[in-house]
């Protein structure tokens, strides 16, 4: 399973193993208050593409389709497949920083692994 979750607000146990996702460390928020099993800093969108977006919902589409293209390297797709593997096994919760929990990174992110999940 997963599952989604703002960095501001308080983990629990139903979050299983949580990731940051964000290239950017969260302003304010301690690595023990974030209670994250690790940063997957090279998940996140590249510089360009997030500058590019500037989390404007009516680019979403178009900053899906490119952020998907860069999920596909091959660096990416080792971390997504290690992912997935232990979503099958447990919950595994995306952490993010975007403010709209609709138009961000991390959704994108779970959809692919959950794309990758149901394929095999």
């Amino acid at each position: 399973m997963v599952r989604l979750k703002r960095v501001y607000d308080p983990p629990s146990p139903e979050d299983g193993h949580r990731y940051l996702v964000d290239r950017l460390w969260p302003r304010g928020i301690t690595k023990e208050a974030l209670q994250i099993k690790g940063w997957l800093r090279d998940l996140a969108p590249s510089h360009s593409l997030r500058r590019w977006f500037g989390h404007d919902p009516a680019k979403w589409p178009q900053f899906q389709a490119r952020y998907r293209q860069e999920l596909a390297t091959p660096q990416r797709q080792a971390v997504l497949q290690q992912l997935a593997q232990e979503a099958r096994r447990g919950t595994v919760t995306l952490v993010y920083g975007a403010q709209d929990r609709e138009h961000n990174n991390a959704v994108v992110i779970k959809a692919v692994l959950e794309e990758m999940m149901e394929e095999s």
